[in-house]
């Protein structure tokens, strides 16, 4: 699924048209966007183009609001449809983007409920009631036929009134209210409430005063005006997944003007980076957002940081090459996410443990790390390492040579993982001929597509008896002269298994109707617990006073894919956190292994380029390091 940004928009935003760029940029990125375009300029300028006044109220705070009787709220959805969105159609269309625009009310796409009656002053000063104002809150979103809309289409623009689930005249809402509910009801990804200064500013008179982040309850108090609502807002959105930001002056792409909101406030300054990469969503695919906070992290440590051509963060310390120690973490997450909280001293959400703990902490180490001038240690957080792509690992492969390699995974502060099974994963396609499932000696597509996969997995374990396999996608579909059944097969081998004989002994099980293609063949890797990367490690575990465990683990990492090509590089796998809990929805991860990996890290890097070297790219244990 592509990740979905929803993007609220004002009138004067909107004029200036740099967010139309920054939208199609996410667009080219692979996401979703439903835009919320605010009206308060366009509705200026309709009743002006129609010779009417805009009605409005007095607020006994002493601010003004628009005056929404019954009478008014057709000339308010017409300035929306005749002024702002076709504004924002036609700013799309001409950045090359397909467009759907609708008013919020039309069709019942989002529904509300009517305000109480509003208390507002005279102009003599006198209290009254007003009982006619069609203002109200959104209290339901059809999320079925906007995510159909979504899928149809580059950019989803909905601009209020919405419908009243009452029946009356449509109710006018607060723009970034509404792109608040509709994160929260179509599981946005992103929430970004554009507006005309830099995010929210401490000091309304000096623009460099930018409140850079805020957890819930804490931004009130610098906010006036409009820019309450959007406090609001952006504090309603917490009750999503989405991670929160209001952005400006007029654009997306600042972080200088950026206030970003935070639900989970962590217990301790040293767990700040970690709360934060936590709370930013990055399923495979939609790393770019994490990969910014990051790298901003990353600016202001004077730590040199950059995305590369295929959105690996890469942040470097150091220029040597007589001793290069890589540190390969991922970015990205496997799908599903769910509000982060701290519970004490335990972080949930997902990435949590798979693998963001480890890859802060690479990132932490890195920051106060004493790299020779000799050296270079470098961090690399990949793309894509759920998904069987793995493109940030071959990236890294190919371009960012090491001469040792710790691979970000959790395993638990006490253990050192020494090598990971391969992945040989197949597709098999069954072809047989329509007819009744009722006729003589009839078989289906399925039924022949699992005596193929039977078939295939008998010849697979009689070469690798240790093999795990599991079917982890099937389908079928019917057509009017084959039915067609679809399934792909997942091995998981041991380091030493010969894949080049496993490949021919799976595709020799082709035959009449029955096709199969090798979609991953990735070998299994297991290093030495007597190389020198796994000796300084043990090093650092007998200072830290803890005796580790060394294990092969039968999942996968990117060590497989470096290991493709790299021969005679060092490599373990280390990081905190229970990898039982990887992939599930009680992912969690404790400060108390955290900062133990972390402590353990710092000293086996440290150790590691303290090695003496025999020849360029080649640290060795000397006999003082292996007392």
């Amino acid at each position: 699924m592509k990740p979905l940004y929803v993007v609220k928009a004002g009138s004067a935003t909107l004029d200036r048209g740099t967010v139309f760029a920054e939208i199609a940029d996410l667009v080219a990125g692979g996401a979703r966007v439903l835009l919320v375009a605010g009206g308060a300029t366009g509705i200026a300028r309709h009743y002006e183009a129609i010779g009417r006044l805009v009605p409005m109220l007095r607020l006994p705070g002493g601010d003004l609001v628009r005056h929404c009787p019954p009478e008014e709220m057709a000339h308010i959805v017409d300035a929306y449809e005749r002024v702002t969105l076709p504004a924002a159609e036609e700013g799309l269309r001409a950045a090359g983007l397909t467009v759907f625009t609708s008013v919020a009310a039309r069709g019942d796409l989002v529904r509300g409920r009517a305000n109480r009656p509003l208390k507002t002053v005279t102009p003599e000063g006198r209290s009254r009631v007003v009982r006619d104002h069609r203002a109200g809150t959104v209290r339901g979103v059809d999320a079925a036929r906007l995510a159909v809309l979504l899928d149809a289409y580059d950019v989803v623009v909905l601009s209020p009134p919405v419908a009243d689930q009452d029946g009356g005249s449509p109710l006018n809402v607060d723009a970034d209210m509404l792109a608040a509910a509709l994160a929260n009801a179509l599981d946005a990804d992103h929430l970004r409430l554009v507006t005309g200064t830099p995010g929210l500013l401490t000091d309304p008179s000096d623009p460099a005063s930018t409140l850079r982040h805020a957890h819930p309850g804490e931004a009130g108090g610098y906010a006036g005006g409009r820019m309450r609502q959007k406090v609001r807002a952006a504090e309603l959105a917490l009750e999503g997944s989405a991670d929160v930001a209001i952005t400006g002056p007029h654009t997306l792409t600042e972080p200088a003007g950026w206030t970003r909101f935070w639900r989970a406030k962590e217990p301790d300054a040293d767990l700040t980076l970690l709360s934060r990469s936590v709370g930013v969503p990055s399923v495979s695919g939609d790393e770019r957002e994490l990969t910014a906070l990051l790298r901003e992290w990353c600016a202001e440590r004077g730590i040199e940081a950059t995305t590369d051509e295929v959105g690996n963060l890469v942040a470097t310390r150091g220029t040597g090459t007589g001793r290069r120690l890589l540190l390969l973490g991922h970015l990205d997450t496997v799908p599903h996410r769910w509000p982060v909280r701290w519970e004490g001293e335990q972080l949930w959400g997902r990435g949590s443990v798979d693998a963001k703990g480890c890859l802060v902490n690479f990132l932490q180490v890195l920051a106060d790390a004493d790299v020779p001038e000799d050296g270079q240690l470098r961090v690399v957080g990949a793309v894509e390492e759920e998904i069987s792509s793995s493109r940030g690992a071959f990236h890294v492969r190919d371009h960012y040579p090491a001469d040792a390699v710790v691979i970000g995974e959790p395993s638990g502060a006490g253990t050192l993982t020494l090598g990971y099974f391969g992945l040989f994963k197949l597709r098999v396609t069954v072809r047989v001929g329509s007819g009744h499932s009722a006729g003589m000696d009839a078989v289906s597509a399925p039924d022949a597509l699992m005596r193929a996969l039977e078939d295939i997995r008998d010849v697979v374990r009689q070469e690798a008896s240790d093999a795990l396999s599991a079917v982890i996608d099937i389908n079928s579909s019917t057509g009017r002269e084959h039915h067609r059944a679809v399934g792909v097969l997942n091995f998981r081998v041991p380091p030493g298994a010969d894949l080049e004989l496993l490949r021919k002994l799976a595709l020799d099980q082709a035959g009449d109707g029955v096709e199969i293609e090798v979609l991953r063949a990735t070998p299994g890797h297991a290093g030495s617990r007597t190389g020198p990367l796994a000796k300084v490690f043990g090093r650092a575990f007998a200072r830290a006073g803890i005796r580790p465990r060394h294990v092969v683990k039968k999942g996968t990492s990117d060590m497989n894919t470096l290991a493709t090509t790299w021969r005679d590089v060092p490599m373990v796998a280390y990081g905190p956190g229970d990898s039982a809990l990887d992939h599930t929805d009680v992912e969690r991860i404790d400060a108390r292994d955290v900062r133990t990996a972390r402590r353990v890290l710092a000293d086996a890097v440290s150790r590691w380029f303290a090695l003496p070297t025999v020849r360029a790219g080649a640290p060795v244990a000397s006999e003082g390091d292996r007392a």
